[in-house]
């Protein structure tokens, strides 16, 4: 199932970071950090940012990880704990 959080992070992920795939190319377990080059140190700054204007959120430099960005899924749930 793919919530509607699932479908508006694979579109900031897109956008964000100019990647070449199709939103149905990433799924809950598709690995972001390490997997993707665009996500960098910059690459994670620009998704950041991206997040938080989309959302309506602020993320704090303290909560994010390296495990927030491991797959599509992990990044999705921190999105969705923010919404709540």
């Amino acid at each position: 199932m793919i919530t509607d959080t699932l479908g508006a992070v694979r579109a900031v992920l897109i956008d964000a970071l100019e990647l070449s795939q199709s939103p149905d190319e990433l799924q809950s377990d598709t690995a972001l950090f390490g997997a993707l080059p665009e996500l960098d140190s910059f690459g994670v700054v620009a998704l950041v940012g991206a997040l938080e204007d989309r959302f309506d959120i602020t993320i704090d430099d303290d909560e994010f990880g390296a495990e927030m960005f491991e797959t599509v899924g992990t990044l999705t749930q921190f999105v969705d704990s923010k919404l709540v």
